[in-house]
């Protein structure tokens, strides 16, 4: 049969074995290639999605997120005055990985915030490859607007918070000091760091590669809280008043330091509280603060960190005991030196010495003249346990509770190591070492009905439930025979010298040997003079007192004459300001009278 043109062009049998095989190996090589494509496709949806966290590093993300500032607490005083404020400030950086031109760049942003041109390309070099580099922590407000005229890419401005004290060094040791991430480091700002810290607010947002905002979810935003405001019981006009008084006396005797607290009696508020240091040149032992040398907001406040022998104004609390405990009734004769036998002698042969010798006085008679003879006689009708037990009453040997960072508890003798040197030496304020902090809540008994409140740097609030005071030291009665014997040491005794025309004060002076800071002993012809009052005599409102560190004794040192007259004019112009009506009226003859409350 004869073969068509058809069949000629039909594939042969080897032909279409040859063109299957090809069929065969196209549609495995197209599932193939759909295969990898697919493969690819998902890894890429997998590494989107949910990628290694080890390729995070390397890869980067399409998700970005910055924190919102948020401002810190202020904090105030009593009446709402601004002591610590934060402001919205900017930080200058650069990427050198955007800059246009990386050789210019330093002398442009020389020229816009007038700064080093050679110091901002050191920095920029020290960290070429980085994509944030700091030029400026903080630019003044000519600089962010020149800086954000210019346009300059690559070069951005960052806010940031910027803590603000505008009384300057106003109650600068109790406020305190933040540090670069805006976090307490001393005073308020650390002791309240829980309450102003802000909670920052955060946005979550998609970009693209060029870093380009794509999109916020509303979830994505979650919005900061500011701090909480706090309201010192720090009064501003009272501090300055201390600061003031206080400045003065050190620098009119010459001393080493001074240190003052005044407290509101009715609430436990400290009023007002500061320190000073004052160098000398050429005096050994000086008193020492490396923070105070950096920033008056990180000195260390000595009114609660340094303790100091009180001398003379402890004498109250042991003769109150005393009295209590039936040891000693206030019109009751104690047998004094009249200074023809000389010093007296304890039952084991120590010699006390006054400085003026009386005679047989009155137990009264012994506070208001300060007689360390007639301390040691009744301290000797005490059990060391009874001494041991009044210290701790009133507190002392333990932190206030105040809160502040720096606090110490003072310095006792472990009754273990109590001796018949220590009960003569305390009851007169030597072997001992108490804070003014202590010492003003101790007195707090007197001014009050024998109890202390709890001291408080949080103003008090006339919303807040009226204390309860279940801290009592001594009875009722016994405060106020104490109170009146000190009233006899402002009119009569030691402390004459702080006599006002406006209150009556209750009061007691001390005078103390300097202790020497290494070796032990103590320094000849150095000492520590300290004065401790209480006013309205009727009803107290504060008690104040003041410390006055190694003053020079060519310009006086007893304690009733140098600590005296500051915390009278303290107290006085306090009460003033406060609106406390004076109880005392002159006569004729000028001499104050007391005028007794109804």
């Amino acid at each position: 049969m004869a073969r068509t043109p058809d069949d000629r062009l039909a594939p042969t049998g080897p032909q279409q074995q040859q063109a299957a095989r090809l069929d065969s190996w196209a549609r495995l090589l197209l599932i193939g290639s759909l295969v990898v494509m697919f493969a690819l496709v998902g890894r890429v949806v997998q590494l989107k999605v949910d990628p290694d966290p080890r390729l995070e590093p390397a890869a980067g993300g399409s998700t970005s997120a910055r924190s919102e500032l948020a401002p810190r607490g202020d904090v105030l005083d009593r009446r709402g005055r601004v002591m610590a404020t934060s402001s919205v400030g900017y930080r200058l950086f650069v990427d050198p990985q955007e800059v246009d031109d990386l050789m210019t760049i330093a002398l442009d942003l020389a020229e816009l915030i007038n700064g080093d041109e050679i110091e901002i390309d050191m920095k920029i070099a020290e960290r070429i490859d980085s994509r944030y580099v700091v030029i400026e922590h903080l630019l003044h407000d000519w600089q962010v607007a020149a800086v954000r005229d210019a346009g300059l890419r690559g070069v951005g401005l960052e806010p940031r918070l910027v803590r603000h004290y505008p009384n300057g060094e106003l109650a600068a040791a109790l406020v305190g000091k933040v540090g670069f991430e805006h976090t307490g480091l001393s005073g308020a700002e650390h002791l309240y760091q829980g309450v102003l810290d802000p909670e920052r607010g955060r946005l979550e947002y998609l970009r693209d590669a060029r870093r380009r905002t794509l999109w916020i979810e509303p979830e994505g935003y979650s919005p900061g809280r500011p701090g909480e405001s706090v309201r010192l019981s720090i009064d501003l006009v009272i501090q300055e008043i201390v600061e003031r008084e206080l400045q003065e006396v050190v620098e009119e005797r010459n001393a080493g330091g001074g240190r003052m607290v005044v407290m509101d009696v009715r609430t436990g508020e400290i009023l007002a509280m500061h320190d000073i240091i004052n160098h000398r040149e050429g005096w050994s032992d000086p008193i020492e603060d490396p923070g105070r040398e950096i920033d008056p907001g990180l000195a260390r406040n000595r009114c609660i960190a340094d303790p100091y022998e009180p001398g003379s104004t402890f004498k109250p609390f042991i003769w109150a005991v005393a009295t209590e405990l039936g040891k000693a009734e206030p019109d009751e004769t104690i047998d004094t030196p009249d200074g023809m036998s000389g010093p007296h002698r304890t039952s084991r042969g120590r010699r006390i010495r006054d400085v003026r010798y009386w005679g047989p006085v009155s137990w009264k008679t012994v506070l208001v003249r300060s007689l360390n003879s007639g301390m040691a006689i009744v301290a000797e009708r005490m059990s060391h346990e009874q001494m041991q037990q009044a210290i701790d009453a009133f507190g002392f040997g333990s932190p206030t509770g105040v809160g502040l960072p720096g606090e110490t508890s003072g310095l006792i003798t472990a009754p273990d190591n109590w001796s018949h040197y220590t009960q003569t030496s305390v009851c007169m304020g030597h072997e001992i070492g108490v804070t003014p902090l202590q010492m003003v809540r101790a007195f707090s008994a007197f001014a009050r009905d024998g109890t202390m409140p709890p001291l408080r740097m949080t103003a008090w609030n006339e919303h807040d439930v009226p204390f309860r005071f279940k801290n009592r030291v001594i009875g009722e009665d016994i405060a106020m025979i104490a109170r009146e014997a000190m009233a006899a040491v402002i009119n009569e005794g030691t402390g004459q010298r702080a006599q006002s025309d406006r209150y009556q004060l209750f009061g007691k002076s001390g005078t103390a040997q300097l202790p020497r800071r290494e070796g032990g002993g103590y320094h000849d012809g150095r000492y520590i003079s300290s004065f401790i009052a209480g006013a309205p005599f009727d009803e107290p409102r504060i008690v104040a007192i003041c410390v006055v560190d190694d003053p020079d004794r060519e310009r006086g040192y007893y304690g009733g004459t140098i600590a005296g007259p500051v915390v009278r004019n303290v107290i006085d112009q306090a009460l003033n300001y406060l609106g406390v009506p004076p109880e005392l009226e002159s006569e004729d003859d000028d001499s104050p009278t007391l005028v007794h409350s109804p």
